[in-house]
């Protein structure tokens, strides 16, 4: 393994750690709605656990509710349990074969510990990055030790790494204020 190698790997692993912590604060639910807020909810179809998506036309109708059009006639009341057993705490409404799902306000205490949880989710990012680092500081070691590159090189490439962290850390720390701000935002 080369440090190039290494440096590709550690920025690699660091872009995934980016990426599942916007998945993550992509589920955390603010008063807006969102198509895919129902992502992670599934129903029974046919034996089956498929996502609401799978099933119906989820889509927006106002900034506030979701719309959600089964595709066959049967599947309205499925997918109203699935939705109301979520841990989302949303309470659809059928309107005949459409299902409104309206977005409740939240509570200024409800705002603050999503802001929590946020910055909880922030934290777990950053300590993965910082892991990655770790384990790519570790293979330059190792390869300085078996005589593979020069100390100069070995430094070098510690420092680039130390600058991919600082650049990593400094957009996980923005999408986190951006998210707290979303949040706290009435």
């Amino acid at each position: 393994m080369t440090i190039a190698d290494i440096r590709r790997t550690a920025e690699q692993k660091m872009g995934k750690s980016v990426d599942a912590l916007k998945n993550e604060l992509h589920k955390i639910r603010t008063g807006r709605a969102h198509p895919g807020l129902l992502d992670q909810v599934h129903v029974d179809y046919y034996g089956s656990s498929v996502p609401i998506s799978q099933v119906a036309n989820v889509s927006l109708l106002d900034a506030r509710t979701i719309s959600v059009q089964p595709w066959e006639k049967g599947m309205g009341p499925k997918i109203e349990k699935a939705i109301r057993e979520s841990d989302l705490g949303l309470n659809p409404a059928a309107m005949g074969d459409l299902l409104r799902v309206p977005m409740p306000a939240l509570t200024e205490e409800r705002r603050r510990e999503l802001t929590k949880v946020v910055r909880h989710t922030g934290e777990e990012a950053k300590i993965a990055v910082r892991s990655i680092r770790r384990d790519a500081n570790e293979h330059l070691k190792k390869l300085l030790k078996d005589k593979q590159v020069t100390e100069d090189d070995e430094r070098r490439a510690q420092d680039e790494i130390q600058k991919l962290t600082d650049r990593t850390i400094a957009e996980i720390d923005r999408l986190v204020h951006g998210k707290e701000a979303e949040v706290m935002a009435v």
